[in-house]
């Protein structure tokens, strides 16, 4: 039976994380490096602030140095730094205990979300929209900085760092059902407060995750490339 091969890139992340828990600060400082980008990107979207998303890198990554004996190897290094800042945002925003953190993970009324759909204009080919990339990307940072906080987040995990509905369950320790209804959400209302920039009716069967997946990508690629 042929072995399959592990991915030369993880198996460098293995054997660095290996050697940050057996003391090596320069392995450390490589996994840094290597995620530190992302790391802020995530949390400057949850804050919406730039002092805030500088504090929560900081501490993150101290923590995550501080607890790196912690990770078993069970989920992607990232995974498990992206939970540390997590737990990082909620302390900072005293969301933990929160009454709007935990507000929306009823399930959804899909036969509401569906009627709703049907009254939303599609935007997203819209080859006359003529916004420049510049302006465009701020009426997606505003519209995604006006969700609230527990849309907001997963919208992020899932949509712009592309965890899967699984791993953002275990990221905030929700049932699987609070993320997909939160994301049904986060998507309609962006996909609402966004329409009136665009002109074309409604036509996407599945317009909602399309605009999930458009959304993230657009904020996602600024970002890598400021």
């Amino acid at each position: 039976m042929k072995v399959r091969k592990m991915p030369v890139e993880l198996d460098n992340e293995i054997a660095l994380v290996r050697l940050a828990q057996s003391g090596s600060t320069e392995s450390f400082e490589i996994l840094v490096n290597r995620y530190e980008q992302r790391i802020y990107r995530f949390v400057r979207v949850v804050t919406k602030n730039d002092q805030d998303a500088e504090d929560v890198l900081h501490d993150t990554f101290l923590k995550a140095y501080a607890n790196i004996q912690h990770f078993k190897g069970e989920s992607r290094f990232y995974t498990w730094l992206v939970s540390v800042a997590m737990n990082e945002v909620l302390t900072r925003l005293n969301l933990r205990h929160a009454h709007t953190w935990i507000s929306l993970s009823e399930p959804a009324d899909t036969r509401e979300v569906r009627l709703a759909q049907g009254n939303i204009k599609d935007w997203r080919h819209n080859p006359e929209a003529g916004h420049a990339r510049a302006e465009l990307t701020a009426i997606l940072s505003n519209a995604i900085e006006d969700l609230e906080t527990p849309l907001r987040v997963v919208f992020a995990l899932r949509d712009i760092e592309r965890f899967s509905d699984e791993e953002t369950a275990s990221i905030l320790g929700l049932p699987l059902a609070a993320v997909t209804t939160r994301l049904t959400r986060a998507r309609l209302k962006l996909r609402q407060n966004l329409s009136v920039w665009f002109e074309n009716p409604a036509t996407a069967q599945s317009g909602d995750e399309s605009v999930g997946h458009f959304l993230g990508a657009a904020m996602a690629e600024d970002r890598e490339c400021t």
